[in-house]
């Protein structure tokens, strides 16, 4: 999946599918009716589609993806915690706006190198993964990111924003977890 995030250009051109007023959708590759649960699927394989309004011709793609979404926290596959949905929600009309997708664009994708990696120290060499360099830079990033969101708040020693004391300690307490597991394991 790190890699379908990661590329920028597919291999193959775009299955093309179509919605009809009756809510259908029809992959014109396969010429068969397909369901949302068959698009997730495709985006797992890492195949591209693009949809389009049968009858305007508009390009529908973004608002299928976030019904798949929807369908997918309905079932009970909460990956969106409340706390960033509400936030995301307070973007939209913000001057900060414009810059969410591609912040959340560069995260993604530095999240996605960062599993891929951490799927290869899994695979056996987990000497040359190194967790507690992964977690400090991740904490940067996202307090550079917060920063960004917040150039008014309060300043913390090192320049970044002051995280909570709880969200840092428990990071930490991860970290450590994760090393006492591979010290286990290696």
């Amino acid at each position: 999946m790190a890699d379908q995030i990661a590329e920028s250009k597919p291999a193959t051109p775009p299955v093309v599918v179509k919605k009809y007023a009756n809510r259908r959708l029809y992959n014109t590759e396969s010429s068969s009716y397909v369901t949302l649960e068959d698009l997730a699927a495709m985006v797992r394989q890492g195949r591209d589609f693009v949809v389009y309004d049968a009858k305007s011709g508009d390009d529908i793609t973004r608002g299928v993806l976030t019904q798949i979404i929807v369908e997918e926290e309905a079932k009970g596959s909460h990956l969106l915690p409340e706390s960033f949905l509400r936030q995301l929600i307070g973007f939209y009309g913000d001057n900060m706006q414009s810059m969410v997708p591609r912040y959340l664009e560069a995260t993604m994708a530095a999240f996605a190198r960062q599993q891929e990696q951490m799927r290869t120290a899994m695979m056996g060499s987990f000497g040359r993964f190194n967790f507690e360099e992964a977690a400090k830079q991740n904490m940067a990033m996202m307090e550079r990111a917060m920063a960004l969101f917040n150039p008014f708040g309060r300043p913390a020693q090192g320049g970044g924003t002051v995280a909570g004391a709880s969200e840092v300690e428990a990071l930490k307490a991860e970290v450590a977890r994760l090393k006492a597991e591979l010290a286990k394991k290696g």
